[in-house]
């Protein structure tokens, strides 16, 4: 048994507009668990610091702990006592892909603790059960850029080229949305017409993510899923129609409400410059420029 689990897993981004529920983007911005075995009962509290620890429940019903037990439960093992020690280093709610990050700290954690021999695959797979959509667990399973889809009822990923000269920034808004609710927004039909050019945007994502950076502004457009919401978030379209509005790749990150803009690296500082301009009277708003994380989630034992 391993005595003790240290897991990080990034934040992620996700849609980057046209992609609806299929691309995703980890982000150099991380949470991390740290488990150690043998000292407590399953059940036993949880410690939580950093970003808005006081929001996370520490029960059954904490992701990390459910995803736990779920890969338990998939390879008929049994979890030894543990103890839970979580650092959350970036914003619960706010289009960042939280929930993905939990899961795959769980997952990953349970996977070590247990000895499961389980394929990068079989993870993504239990991950977006939990998630109930493979967009952000993909990315943050992964690291870099990534396309997700489902085939026979199973998600499948495959990782996108990223240039390494791609950046991105982004716009924390100050109060989160579930994303529960985000989807509820969404209308029932679409036109013919958006879905096909929703499809040649996102054609263009791959092509712009691995160095064609003047193809960023055009395949970040969305018409898909951005419009319904951000009727429901007055300040965040102002934001994004000011910062599209200077030809910037800005989008919604995953449901919102927050933004996420791509760069090129030479181009950032003019995107930061903008964005703080635009944030003058969008209160409790906070630049976050953030490198693209090459790395997905991983674990070290001690």
């Amino acid at each position: 048994m391993t005595a003790r689990v240290l897991v990080q897993a990034p934040a992620t981004s996700a849609n980057l507009g046209p992609g609806f529920d299929a691309a995703g983007l980890a982000l150099d911005w991380w949470d991390t668990l740290e488990v150690t075995a043998g000292e407590a009962g399953p059940a036993a509290p949880m410690r939580v610091t950093g970003e808005q620890a006081e929001l996370i429940p520490t029960g059954p019903d904490n992701l990390i702990r459910m995803a736990m037990e779920r890969l338990a439960s998939a390879t008929g093992r049994v979890l030894p006592p543990v103890r839970l020690a979580v650092v959350k280093g970036f914003p619960l709610g706010r289009g960042f892909g939280s929930s993905a990050a939990a899961i795959a700290l769980g997952l990953l954690a349970a996977r070590q603790l247990v000895a499961a021999d389980l394929l990068d695959g079989e993870l993504l797979a239990l991950a977006s059960e939990l998630e109930g959509h493979p967009d952000n667990a993909a990315a943050c399973l992964a690291g870099g850029a990534t396309l997700s889809r489902s085939e026979g009822g199973l998600a499948r990923a495959s990782s996108l080229d990223v240039h390494p000269d791609l950046v991105a920034l982004a716009l924390v808004a100050p109060e989160a949305m579930a994303t529960t609710e985000a989807r509820r927004l969404l209308p029932d039909q679409i036109p013919f017409a958006t879905a096909a050019r929703t499809a040649g945007r996102a054609a263009l994502l791959p092509l712009a993510l691995s160095g064609e950076f003047d193809l960023l502004f055009p395949a970040t457009a969305d018409e898909l899923h951005q419009p319904a919401r951000l009727a429901r978030m007055p300040d965040a379209a102002q934001l994004l129609e000011r910062l599209r509005d200077r030809g910037h790749a800005a989008f919604l990150s995953g449901a919102g409400p927050s933004l996420l803009v791509l760069a090129a690296r030479a181009g950032l500082a003019t995107a930061v410059g903008d964005a703080r301009e635009a944030l003058d009277d969008a209160a409790g708003w906070r630049l976050h420029p953030v490198e693209v994380a090459r790395d997905g989630a991983q674990v070290r034992t001690g």
